[in-house]
Formats: C-alpha cells, structure tokens, sequence
C-alpha cells in the first residue's frame, strides 16, 4: 500500500500544490480552472485524480502536495464510498491542517441528508473541514474556490497571517453535532 505522505518532497518557493480528488469528474475540473484563474500570486499546481492511491509511475517527478481535497457529490453513493476507501492512503500526517471536504448537491433530498451526515462523521474523525459547494453557477465554483485557496495558502506556509495549518485546522474542522455523538 503506497502511502501519500505531505513530507516526503521538498516544498518549491512559493509554489503551493492542491490534489482534488473526485470520482465522477463533474466538478473537479471547473474547480481546478477557477482556483488556477483566481491566483495571481503564488504558483499554484492542481492535480486532479479519481482515487488514491495515485499511480507509482512519475512518483519521483509529482510535486509535494499541499492540500488533499475529497469531493463528494451526495447524489451518489459511489462518490462517498471512493472517498471512504481513499482514505486509507493518506499517512496520518495530512490530518494535521491539510485534508478537507467539498460537498455538492447537499440540497438533494433525504438520501443526501443521509450521505452529508456520514461524511460529517468522516470529517469530525479526522478533523477535518467540510466546505458545502455549488457546482452548478459560476459564482458558486468561484466561491468554492476561494475558500480553498484561502486554505491552501495556509496549509502550504505560505499565509503570514496563520502560524500552522494545525491551527487553520482547529479554526475550520467539522465540530461534531450532537447528534453525530449519539451513535
């Protein structure tokens, strides 16, 4: 099991990398142009992927990933089970201000509440952020992309403002609903 650890690479000079990580690729590559099109001062790399664990070939060549972002589209099941199973590739590390959630579709009926809920509980065990996205108007993608290069700046060292991503996590993570802890 190839293991995607935050610190294995040295980090480039002013150079921050976001993984957006979506099975169906509906989203992902609207939300990759728009974090690209929104920053004018740093170098940001968007790497797009379906899962983990990424493919070992050009393992050397990727560059040191900053920010593992899970989408998650509640209208399918698929897409929060590949979040699950992905999970499992991540070195406990990234948990520490550098993994969040991006939601769609969370005002799809009672089959999304459901799905919302479980991927609330994901977050609140890793402490992890849960950002709610609209995909499908411009301003939404825009917004969505903001917030994650707010956090990206961050998780990459490179907001003077925010000492750590550790702190960043403690300030944006999925505090647990009290009906999360009845279980």
């Amino acid at each position: 099991m190839a293991l995607l650890t935050p610190y294995s690479k040295i980090p480039e000079l002013n150079t921050a990398t976001i993984l957006l990580i979506e099975n169906e690729e509906r989203f992902q590559t609207k939300l990759a142009d728009a974090i690209v099109q929104q920053e004018k001062d740093v170098n940001v790399n968007v790497r797009l992927a379906r899962k983990l664990p990424l493919p070992l070939e050009n393992g050397d060549s990727r560059p040191r990933v900053d920010l593992v972002v899970f989408v998650v589209s509640l209208r399918s099941e698929r897409s929060l089970q590949a979040v699950e199973s992905s999970l499992n590739y991540l070195a406990s590390d990234y948990y520490l201000g550098k993994v969040c959630f991006v939601v769609t579709d969370a005002r799809c009926g009672t089959l999304a509440q459901e799905r919302m809920l479980r991927v609330r509980r994901l977050a609140a065990s890793h402490h992890c952020p849960v950002l709610c996205a609209e995909h499908q108007t411009e301003e939404g993608i825009a917004m969505a992309a903001m917030r994650l290069l707010t956090i990206l700046k961050v998780s990459a060292g490179l907001s003077p403002m925010a000492t750590t991503a550790l702190y960043l996590s403690s300030l944006t993570r999925c505090a647990a609903a009290p009906e999360l802890d009845d279980d």
